[in-house]
């Protein structure tokens, strides 16, 4: 039930730290679309069965469209996320932390009948506890993973700068030391901000405001802005 933290460093030496989802909170989201899709079901069923026959064909495929493509459209086209997904603040992803893609989402929501057996998820519910990072056999099979989506405070957000790739490749406690500073630092004193941006002159070769403008432009880069 606990989440866990997966580390992944891509081919550019960035070190990225996806938090899996843990049963707990993919339950609730998921619970969340059945409810949503149950209302919006029922809703048009009965607009629709005032046509009869025809209304009754058309509601086989509106529950068909609510059951096997909801979870598709959403996670390829709304960036990862349901609507349960979004209210709590998941995301799906590939294993690497690149956004899922149409196969790999296919994949996963095709074998939701494999995770719902024997009922209410029972063999999904077993795979997401014995996985490492929270995963049921669909993602398992498709290659993706349920993350949660880290909130940033007003105060903690990066000042966007043009993106530069530091000069030499940073750890990771190298990379979450510079985008603390990166958030944070708007909140101390001037001085004091070129105090310490000047301490990683051998990194970025400026000094003074000229310096602190490096840190913010690598920082940038570190988030993978554009």
């Amino acid at each position: 039930m606990l989440d866990t933290v997966r580390q992944i460093e891509t081919p550019e030496g960035v070190s990225l730290r996806l938090h899996a989802a843990g049963a707990t909170a993919r339950a609730h989201a998921w619970l969340i679309d059945f409810a949503l899709r149950a209302v919006a079901a029922c809703f048009l069923l009965a607009v629709l069965g005032a046509l009869g026959a025809a209304g009754a064909g058309i509601g086989m495929l509106v529950l068909f469209a609510a059951y096997w493509i909801y979870g598709v459209v959403c996670e390829v086209w709304m960036d990862g996320q349901t609507v349960g997904k979004r209210v709590m603040n998941l995301r799906v992803v590939n294993a690497d932390g690149t956004p899922v893609t149409l196969l790999p989402s296919v994949i996963r929501n095709l074998l939701r009948t494999v995770d719902g057996l024997p009922g209410i998820y029972g063999i999904g519910l077993v795979c997401c506890l014995m996985d490492p990072y929270s995963r049921r056999i669909g993602d398992i099979v498709a290659g993706t993973m349920v993350i949660h989506v880290l909130q940033r405070g007003a105060l903690g957000q990066v000042p966007n700068e043009a993106p530069e790739p530091p000069s030499t490749p940073l750890r990771l406690e190298e990379q979450e030391a510079l985008l603390a500073f990166a958030e944070r630092g708007r909140n101390l004193h001037e001085a004091r901000q070129r105090e310490l941006g000047d301490l990683l002159e051998p990194l970025t070769g400026r000094m003074g405001n000229a310096g602190l403008r490096k840190l913010l432009a690598h920082a940038n880069w570190l988030l993978g802005r554009t």
